[in-house]
């Protein structure tokens, strides 16, 4: 696909964004259900039908990564990402807040920590195609400073979680997770 999202017809890009943005819904939905969450599976990233979001995307949609990453790259920020991370708890970025003055990231709940994942993996999937493999989301972690902002903890969990991922395959790890979150609840309903 050109790298020009104007090069395609408006129309053409709207259908593909929307493609887009139900195969990676229904990917993470999969996901999710494999870990045990299932109303988070079923709401992930609605906010991407939101014409701040949506619109945005096919305007910039081209098919290999984020239209946000285009919109970033030509104006600095991005208005879509801005409106999908302050709505969406699964990611890293909703994580932060002013404390005593300065902002810091805190540490993830678990059910928005596997929510992440979910999303991490599925986003590969949906953009590298048939190159995807299971080191597809280690390597993408690795290639981003994105560990270097959040929560010291969220970081060192997602890389694990990655590294399980890219070593054991998705089944096994989301296996591990679903147990995890099991462990998770019954500890809050003690509380």
């Amino acid at each position: 696909m050109s790298r020009d999202p104007a090069k395609n017809p408006l129309w053409k890009r709207f259908f593909q964004h929307l493609h887009t943005v139900d195969t990676h819904r229904y990917e993470v939905m999969k996901n999710c259900f494999k870990c045990g969450l299932y109303s988070q599976g079923l709401s992930h990233d609605l906010s991407k039908y939101s014409p701040p979001e949506f619109l945005v995307s096919v305007k910039y949609f081209q098919g290999d990564r984020s239209p946000y990453m285009y919109e970033k790259e030509k104006y600095g920020f991005s208005y879509g990402w801005l409106h999908h991370k302050g709505r969406n708890r699964h990611h890293w970025e909703y994580w932060y807040d002013m404390i005593k003055g300065e902002w810091v990231p805190l540490e993830m709940p678990l059910p928005f920590f596997i929510e992440m994942v979910c999303d991490r993996v599925a986003a590969c999937r949906i953009y590298q195609k048939e190159n995807y493999t299971q080191r597809s989301a280690l390597e993408y972690y690795y290639s981003r400073n994105d560990r270097f902002y959040m929560h010291e903890k969220t970081a060192a969990k997602l890389e694990a979680v990655l590294k399980d991922i890219a070593e054991n395959g998705e089944d096994a790890a989301f296996a591990r997770l679903k147990q995890e979150l099991r462990q998770y609840r019954r500890a809050a309903e003690k509380k």
